[in-house]
């Protein structure tokens, strides 16, 4: 760490100076105009009670009060998606739903390297209205029954996140045709699984996914039709495909929709809207049957969470078969909030498939709200302190002096305008400057990665709990909240019991709160698991009227009412001498270190500690590397040098005792590899999660020779 010259520290001392003058000066001011008493209030009002408890569980409920939104659709029983989204074209008819930026031309670009990358030139957002989008729904719908498709019959959508999709879903619900989501990054096998179980004869895809049919159609007997969403560039080549199966551009379809007389085929609340693949952590990916009133009520438990403006607009990129992204955006079209479409390739000024000197995604579109998942946060963290760490000893000791500030008169009640405005400005702007919030979902968010970005983006960043299995919906933290490491309280359209797993040492009656396993029942509870009805009675149960779902999760509620999630019943394995290790919990704590781009954490039971398989990020090894006089270029010479591993242990080592872990949990013995984790590598799982005995497998021979 480079330490500060005397005239920078007689700076740094100046600016110290000068805040605490202007801190004693302004305070009446701040105190007034900001009421910073009601605000902490707010923070620690109640959000659940416990309504009832047994000898091995503790059940609670959301103490918040329905939104006029929900009261309505009760009112006007708006209990299928159809519905919704049919009230949100008469609330919003010629407003902005749906936004695609223009891909005006694909240049190459040189890089400082000398190597040639494609970059696209980009033109502004072009909208279609609500009342658009609504009759395009209807056209694609209709074209589907004009190419024989039934009412009840499964329709895969395997594509990117784009506007299409949506409509798509959307004309498939009008017809009351069950919509089968599928990973756009999933590989062959597990593609052909969710095509050959759901039994469908229609495929709709994108251009770009189109090549992966010439490999999978001979594996799926049953399909007879694919729909491809147009790339707007290169034209659609359709040779090379067997004459058994039609392939029509997305607009044919459109086409003969707009020419068909055929009505709709309206579905009833208990009809299958989704049956939702999930990504396959712990196997074969599972499909998951939401009905349509299951969705609606996930869609109202979110309602009464916060407050939506007109002017707010929506960012959308994560994939839309997550049940995080399309629950976030089914709300979003019925708030009328318009929904802008991005990628990671193009989402800011700096992003990979941005052409020099152009602006991304969020600097045109400006959006209010962003749906992200740890994985994504945590790079923005990463990328935001290699900045600082790389700059000028007194550019980091200025923003540490702001961060520490901020911090500290957050917790007390206060905002910082003048620092918002200034020094994190341009951090801001990576995402466009305006963000309202931020909602995080998908897997734990590390506390110190929600303390940073909560305040470097001054907004506030929205961390909740909820399953495939539960559509998105059982828990989020409301604007008020200040905590880390939480999520929320309960949504109103469930219930969350805790229930003793004596196993793990988890109880009820735990000190000073209530800790178990997490279960959770209510109207968004999935249905099942399509075609496994063992798996489904294993995880699903009903009681007292109400359908359940045993999460696997390990949960412990606060007096305030707030869940937090602590482990996993997968995850915890139990050491030699009877300590556990909760192997998620320190891959989170561990991921936030700059080195490291990826880890599994294996603890064998016969053992006295974990071990550690680690992607090292590139830069941040070579960096290390150098620093310690190892002269290495590529990633397989830096990962195969004998002292390299020992570095980074040492380095992960320190970082986990900053972190507080154990030195039980803390691993003690790491082997370096240099190749990504891809779900193409079948190592992780299209959402990025580890395929944990995947990993162990693979690796064996590294586990078994870091014991020995």
């Amino acid at each position: 760490m480079t330490s500060l010259k005397p005239m920078e520290s007689a700076i740094l001392l100046l600016i110290r100076c000068i805040i605490s003058i202007y801190t004693f000066v302004t305070w009446p001011v701040y105190f007034v105009l900001q009421k910073p008493w009601k605000i902490r209030a707010n923070r620690s009002r109640l959000r659940a009670v416990s309504l009832t408890h047994g000898d091995d569980f503790i059940l609670y409920r959301s103490v918040t009060e329905i939104s006029d939104v929900h009261a309505r659709f009760l009112q006007d029983k708006i209990d299928t998606m159809e519905k919704v989204f049919r009230f949100a074209v008469r609330q919003h008819g010629q407003k902005c739903a749906l936004g695609t930026r223009e891909i005006l031309a694909e240049e190459d670009e040189m890089q400082p390297n000398g190597r040639m990358f494609k970059k696209f030139l980009l033109g502004d957002f072009q909208w279609r209205t609500f009342t658009q989008t609504d009759s395009e729904a209807e056209s694609f719908g209709r074209g589907l029954r004009e190419l024989g498709l039934r009412s009840r019959e499964n329709v895969v959508v395997f594509a990117e996140t784009r506007a299409e999709w949506l409509i798509s879903a959307n004309g498939c619900m009008k017809q009351n045709m069950p919509i089968v989501t599928l990973y756009a990054t999933l590989g062959d096998d597990a593609i052909i699984h969710g095509i050959n179980e759901t039994e469908v004869s229609c495929v709709i895809t994108s251009q770009e996914l189109l090549p992966k049919f010439k490999n999978i159609l001979p594996c799926t007997p049953n399909v007879t039709l694919l729909i491809v969403m147009e790339d707007p560039l290169k034209p659609l080549d359709l040779n090379g495909y067997d004459d058994t199966v039609a392939v029509l551009p997305y607009q044919e379809v459109i086409r003969l929709g707009d020419l068909s007389s055929k009505s709709g085929c309206l579905p009833k609340p208990d009809d299958t809207a989704i049956i939702m693949y999930t990504s396959g952590s712990t196997g074969s990916p599972k499909g998951v049957i939401m009905s349509h009133q299951n969705v609606v009520n996930a869609m109202l438990g979110y309602t009464n969470v916060t407050t939506f403006y007109e002017n707010d607009v929506y960012m959308a990129y994560l994939p839309l078969a997550h049940v995080l992204e399309l629950i976030s955006e089914s709300i979003w079209m019925l708030f009328g909030i318009p929904i802008g479409y991005s990628t990671p390739l193009t989402m800011t000024d700096k992003s990979s498939k941005i052409k020099r000197g152009s602006q991304g995604d969020a600097s045109v579109l400006r959006p209010t709200i962003i749906a992200s998942v740890p994985l994504v946060l945590d790079r923005i963290h990463k990328s935001i302190q290699e900045k600082i760490e790389g700059g000028p000893a007194i550019t980091k000791a200025v923003f540490n002096l702001a961060m520490e500030y901020k911090n500290e008169w957050t917790d007390r009640g206060y905002e910082t305008p003048i620092i918002n405005t200034t020094l994190f400005k341009p951090i801001r702007a990576l995402l466009g400057g305006r963000l309202r919030f931020v909602l995080s979902g998908g897997a734990p968010l590390a506390p110190e990665t929600h303390k940073s970005l909560k305040t470097t983006l001054c907004c506030p960043v929205l961390q909740g709990y909820g399953l495939t299995e539960t559509c998105a919906a059982t828990t989020v933290m409301d604007p008020d909240d200040n905590s880390l490491g939480m999520t929320g309280g309960p949504l109103t359209c469930c219930d969350v019991k805790l229930v003793s797993w004596e196993e793990g040492n988890y109880r009820i009656k735990d000190w000073p709160n209530p800790r178990g396993e997490i279960h959770i029942g209510g109207t968004n509870v999935a249905v099942g698991y399509y075609k496994q009805p063992e798996k489904t009675k294993e995880e699903f149960y009903e009681e007292n009227g109400r359908h359940w779902f045993r999460t696997g999760d390990i949960g412990e509620f606060t007096q305030e009412g707030f869940l937090q999630i602590i482990d996993r019943k997968k995850d915890l394995v139990k050491l030699q001498y009877g300590e556990y290790v909760s192997l998620g919990k320190v891959e989170t704590q561990l991921k936030i270190n700059p080195l490291v781009e990826n880890i599994c954490i294996y603890a064998d039971p016969t053992k006295l500690f974990p071990v550690a398989l680690l992607v090292p990020n590139f830069d941040h090894l070579k960096s290390l590397a150098e620093k310690n006089g190892i002269e290495l270029n590529t990633i397989e010479e830096l990962c195969s040098h004998p002292e390299m591993a020992k570095l980074v242990l040492g380095e992960l080592q320190k970082h986990a005792v900053k972190c507080r872990l154990q030195k039980f949990e803390i691993p003690q013995a790491l082997t370096l590899i240099p190749d990504i984790w891809t779900p193409d590598s079948g190592l992780v799982t299209a959402a990025f999660k580890l395929k944990r005995k995947t990993v162990q497998d693979r690796y064996k021979a590294s586990i078994d020779r870091m014991y020995s």
